[in-house]
């Protein structure tokens, strides 16, 4: 059987702080800019999720596209939808959440509300038009 992609997109909006509690606060500012303003600052971030496998003989899917509508909705929209990353959501609590941390917080929150997580395959998360992160787990 021929295996195929599926991707599914979504948005969400998420305010945060760029800043390490590891870093002094000049370092701080130097590293991240306006982006380490104390009152944060929010983006309307767009992710795209892709599974990988093997179309099956029977369905004809690899997976049931309301199946990986679900898991979004669990591990992307209820944890980071309309939230404060850094106040809100626990995984932040000690670690910056850069678009890059936030990529691997969907990947892992996916991977552990998917019946089969090894058909996750891709996870884009655009923060801006220009600014965009991919992560495949590794």
């Amino acid at each position: 059987m021929p295996f195929a992609n599926i991707t599914r997109v979504e948005k969400f909006s998420s305010c945060h702080r760029l800043h390490s509690n590891n870093l002094s606060d000049e370092e701080n500012v130097n590293i991240f800019g306006k982006c380490n303003n104390k009152n944060g600052h929010g983006h309307n971030y767009k992710v795209e999720v892709t599974v990988k496998g093997l179309i099956d003989e029977n369905t004809g899917m690899v997976m049931n596209v309301s199946d990986l509508k679900k898991y979004i909705d669990i591990a992307v929209m209820e944890p980071l939808d309309h939230k404060n990353l850094d106040m809100d959501v626990p995984y932040f609590k000690h670690c910056v959440s850069t678009t890059e941390n936030v990529a691997v917080f969907i990947w892992q929150s996916l991977k552990d509300v998917m019946h089969n997580p090894n058909l996750l395959y891709k996870v884009k998360l655009f923060e801006t038009d220009k600014n965009i992160v991919v992560y495949k787990g590794e």
